[in-house]
């Protein structure tokens, strides 16, 4: 990875490996959920600060499953591309042990400010809404939200979903992007919105919905599993209006993931800034991508 362009990569996923993926598909209310970060998913967070279980533990709150960031194998163990990032940040640099707590998206900042867990990992978007109420890292990711449909499907451009009915995840940048479609269509678009995205490639997949609208990584991770059932929208997009050496399917936008933090915890969110300087400057980051994702 070069100096100038760190996080701005494409991402088209690997191979499926990584320990036996459990499929996106059957994954639906097997594991995560739970609102208001009251579960938890590899440690006990909660105290005054959600510090978890001692001084050297930071408790994590991230909506599991959303494979490749955060899911768990078939023999149940956590992994991803933000566990390994949290691993390499925390762990390594920061000396702390990372213990990730599933925690439902749409309440997932409520649930960090009310001192359920200590910082947000969770393939989350920076945005001027979420910055009023959460601090943010420097961005450690860059991605696309991007139309999946089925694939003998006629819809071939984002107009074609005028009259329509798409999948979302609550609470998520792909909830937004839908809703611009709906004022763009002047509200000829029917949105469905759905706890985790699983449920909602589920619908798809169940003809309840005609599309997904959600972050390209996670979407590839989808299209790849089900091959030959589901394919992206094509074209050119977002990505390509801002100059981006975009991707073969249509993105919808272009968003930065970072790390949330609560506003009063600007130590914690500056060491950690510099730990991610560290692990992109020392090759940590590069080889982490290369594990999740391919070019």
């Amino acid at each position: 990875m070069s100096d100038d362009d760190p996080i701005d990569r494409r991402t088209y996923l690997k191979g499926a490996g990584a320990g036996g993926l459990l499929g996106l598909v059957g994954t639906a209310g097997c594991v995560g959920g739970g609102g208001g970060g009251s579960g938890s998913d590899g440690g006990s967070g909660g105290g005054s600060n959600g510090s978890g279980g001692g001084s050297d533990t930071i408790a994590i709150g991230s909506d599991i499953p959303y494979n490749p960031f955060e899911y768990r194998t078939n023999d149940g163990e956590l992994v991803g591309f933000d566990v390994d990032i949290a691993d390499a940040v925390f762990g390594e640099q920061l000396g702390m042990t990372p213990e990730f707590q599933a925690t439902s998206f749409d309440g997932i900042i409520p649930s960090l400010n009310n001192g359920n867990f200590r910082v947000i990992m969770s393939a989350m978007t920076i945005n001027d809404e979420r910055d009023q109420k959460v601090d943010f890292s420097d961005p450690y990711f860059t991605a696309y939200q991007t139309i999946v449909v089925l694939e003998n499907s006629d819809i071939t451009s984002q107009d074609d979903l005028r009259g329509e009915t798409v999948g979302v995840q609550k609470g998520t940048t792909g909830a937004d992007a839908a809703a611009q479609l709906e004022s763009d269509f002047g509200g000829d678009l029917t949105i469905r919105e759905y706890d985790q995205i699983p449920a909602a490639f589920n619908a798809l997949i169940n003809n309840q919905v005609v599309a997904v609208i959600n972050d390209n990584t996670v979407s590839a991770q989808f299209v790849q599993e089900n091959e030959g059932q589901v394919r992206f929208v094509e074209g050119e997009g977002a990505a390509a209006e801002q100059g981006n050496n975009a991707p073969p399917y249509l993105t919808l936008t272009v968003e930065e993931y970072g790390i949330a933090f609560r506003q009063d915890d600007d130590d914690l969110r500056t060491r950690v800034n510099e730990a991610l300087a560290t692990i992109r400057d020392n090759g940590t980051y590069e080889e982490i991508y290369n594990e999740y994702f391919a070019g």
